[in-house]
């Protein structure tokens, strides 16, 4: 699957057994070089062009791609960072071919440049990045030069996204598959536009690796998507159950709005009885369900009509015992701050748990990167862990793990995380399991706010939806999807 992603080990294991089967290392590293050249031809005509080079393989990709350039007439000045006497097997065999001068990788190398090529370190970087290399990209950054980089840019960790001191480039070329780094933030900002180059790699190479990470498209999740039948009605369709807050009433709206509008058959909001006029009046195709009594709301639980619910700061872990499928989201993520454990140990069944950054610390371990703290809230937990974000990773207990990547920065909006929470409830509602339920809500969600564009407010989710899930399903009948 092409969503698949691959760690830095992941890689180069691939590598290594794409080796073992018979294409030499150095073929590789000529498909990778010409990669590169080929998407540099395809942006720009030529042009005085640096291209940095590092000590290890990346270092050799960019010798592939300076031997190439120079030959189609570009004129190339190349800077290695060392002495080309200590590079090893590949990347020294390539560095041989070259037989212009080979300077310093130092800032004036890129006096007359009008295009950079970052082959310096890529995602073979085992620390922060010394200062002549980050003096050297900060000098192109400072000169607004585009910088066209190799694998991924120096300075991010390809694992993690994080940044250690690198510029940001125009375009990054990576092989095979992506990696988290290219999707989580900082290092999808600073990768530019990604483009995936095939170098050779057999197929079956891709299969034997253990996939436990991939990128959120329709394609994991789209034939799980709840189907209408002719012979189906409202019931068969789920019916939803939000606990709806007081006095602030505007979280529980949307999210019932978003459950409603993804298909769930039936949605209530159940509430106090003085917030009753508040749901009813804001209400339509929303059914509100006021409590006289705080035994009201046990009853409603026995009730085996309802399929899912949203948990609220004020229902305790009731709805969590019922062994239905339950979303846990915001304010009711915080209720247990003190007690984490509380909240754990109830889970029954299904369970998907939506907290933004603040929220998480709240409840769970925040050491490490995005990807890691998600994987182990999941693994802790029990439930799927969605830490919502322009980098949304959505986790599940046993490792697998998605990161989002098409949300726009219209979505950082109030109320736009309960529409999502509202998302995942109808879908769960529905009867589809947690984990795709959760990718597929938070690709949806992304999708929405990306089709409206600026001025977006929460409200508008829900109605943006329709459009979204027709464009999908004719996208699918097309088969181009």
């Amino acid at each position: 699957m092409n969503c698949a992603l691959l760690r830095v080990a992941q890689m180069n294991a691939a590598d290594q057994l794409t080796i073992a089967a018979g294409t030499p290392g150095s073929l590789l590293m000529q498909r990778a070089g010409e990669a590169v050249v080929r998407e540099i031809e395809r942006r720009w005509k030529p042009r005085p062009v640096t291209v940095l080079c590092g000590p290890g393989n990346n270092g050799g990709d960019g010798f592939v791609v300076a031997i190439a350039l120079a030959r189609s007439g570009w004129t190339v000045r190349l800077a290695l960072l060392g002495d080309i006497n200590t590079l090893r097997g590949d990347a020294r065999g390539h560095a041989q071919r070259w037989t212009g001068d080979i300077e310093p990788l130092t800032p004036p190398v890129i006096d007359n440049a009008e295009l950079v090529v970052d082959s310096i370190f890529g995602s073979g970087l085992r620390g922060p990045l010394d200062s002549q290399v980050r003096d050297t990209l900060a000098f192109a950054t400072r000169r607004r030069l585009p910088i066209i980089a190799v694998d991924v840019p120096s300075g991010v960790m390809g694992d993690s996204g994080e940044d250690l001191g690198g510029a940001a480039a125009a375009c990054t070329v990576t092989f095979m598959r992506k990696k988290p780094g290219h999707l989580l933030l900082p290092g999808r900002d600073l990768c530019g536009e990604v483009v995936v180059a095939d170098i050779g790699i057999p197929q079956t190479v891709l299969e034997s690796l253990p996939i436990d990470t991939w990128e959120n498209t329709p394609a994991l999740w789209r034939e799980k998507l709840p189907q209408l039948s002719a012979a189906g009605n409202k019931y068969s369709r789920g019916h939803a159950l939000l606990y709806g807050g007081y006095p602030l009433t505007g979280a529980a709206r949307m999210a019932a709005r978003g459950a409603a509008r993804i298909g769930a058959g039936l949605t209530t909001i159940a509430v106090p009885e003085k917030a009753f006029a508040i749901y009813a009046s804001a209400l339509t195709s929303i059914m509100v369900q006021p409590l006289m009594q705080d035994q009201d709301f046990a009853g409603l639980l026995k009730d085996q009509r309802y399929t899912a619910f949203s948990i609220g700061p004020g229902a305790g872990t009731a709805l969590l015992q019922t062994g239905k499928p339950v979303v846990v989201d915001a304010d009711a993520i915080s209720v247990f701050s003190s007690r984490p454990e509380h909240l754990f140990q109830a889970i029954r069944g299904p369970c998907v748990i939506t907290p933004h950054e603040g929220e998480f610390k709240r409840i769970f371990d925040t050491s490490g990167d995005k990807l890691t703290r998600a994987r182990r809230a999941a693994a802790r937990s029990g439930a799927v862990i969605v830490l919502k974000g322009a980098d949304t990773v959505i986790a599940a207990a046993d490792g697998r793990a998605i990161i989002n990547s098409n949300a726009s920065a219209n979505l950082a909006t109030a109320g736009s995380g309960d529409v999502l929470g509202g998302f995942i409830l109808g879908l769960l509602a529905q009867g589809m399991d947690p984990f795709p339920a959760a990718a597929a809500g938070v690709w949806l969600h992304g999708a929405c706010g990306s089709g409206f564009g600026p001025g977006l407010l929460a409200e508008d989710l829900p109605d943006l939806l329709p459009g979204v899930l027709k464009r999908l399903a004719q996208t699918d009948s097309l088969g181009t999807g």
